[in-house]
């Protein structure tokens, strides 16, 4: 609070300002306070200045990460700001922000680099809603998020796939990869098993010295599912339909290891 009173955050635009005369230190110790603001204070503003808050901090996102080389250079700038989005859209979303899943998918297919950000974002969500929501969050808050994420995670799926198969740019390919291994211990498994996912990661990237660490860890969670916690009311039988998966996917990664791809 007597932070908050040193410098007002209402003023922290003209602080983040780009052609502003601030210290990276003042511009980070700006964020630490809208951060908190976000957190603490956010039921408290009138919505007109909610919606401002959201729309700079959306707009600073995208800038910050469109160019190549002002998101490579600021990075701990980038973190600290996709932290400060990802508590305004736990905040929002639902409710407030209907469309932010489908506003990122979209904007994804616009720029890499963007692109590349997003599935930081996006990382960084499902770990505050599915890792860290008992700690951070009501029970009745994180569920709904949680909801909200399975409702739309089919979006999500496809821009994953959209980036496996159209981009060659290995940092993107990469850092979707480390997203993926966050969605995969609480998906439906018919995204898994009944989608060329498995293939595309084994045929396709895994042969690849640049991907194969990443790969590996995505395949090693898919082989540690356990099938009966995420769906306890599915019968034996089904149950014992996806074990045929398993087995293919074992057979499937040993035969690419045997034969000198993996």
């Amino acid at each position: 609070e007597d932070a908050a009173g040193a410098l007002n955050w209402f003023r922290v635009d003209q602080i983040l300002d780009a052609s502003a005369p601030c210290t990276a230190n003042t511009r980070f110790y700006a964020l630490q306070i809208l951060d908190g603001a976000i957190k603490y204070r956010w039921k408290t503003l009138p919505p007109p200045q909610q919606n401002g808050i959201k729309n700079f901090i959306v707009n600073l996102v995208i800038q910050k990460s469109s160019d190549e080389a002002t998101f490579r250079a600021e990075r701990v700038f980038m973190t600290k700001l996709n932290v400060i989005l990802v508590q305004i859209v736990k905040q929002e979303w639902p409710h407030n922000w209907p469309s932010f899943i489908q506003d990122i998918v979209n904007a994804s297919k616009t720029n890499e680099t963007l692109c590349e950000n997003n599935m930081v974002v996006l990382k960084l969500l499902s770990e505050e809603v599915f890792d860290f929501s008992r700690d951070e969050m009501t029970s009745v808050k994180a569920k709904k998020l949680k909801e909200s994420f399975n409702a739309d995670f089919s979006l999500i799926f496809q821009l994953c796939e959209y980036i496996m198969a159209n981009s060659a740019k290995p940092s993107l390919l990469v850092c979707t990869f480390q997203t993926l291994l966050k969605f995969l211990n609480w998906i439906p498994l018919g995204y898994i098993f009944e989608t060329q996912l498995v293939k595309t990661l084994v045929y396709k990237f895994l042969p690849n010295a640049a991907f194969r660490n990443d790969v590996l860890a995505c395949l090693t969670e898919v082989g540690s599912l356990d099938i009966g916690t995420i769906y306890e009311s599915l019968t034996g039988e089904i149950g014992a339909a996806y074990d045929s998966h398993f087995e293919a996917l074992f057979t499937q990664v040993a035969t690419a290891i045997l034969r000198g791809d993996g």
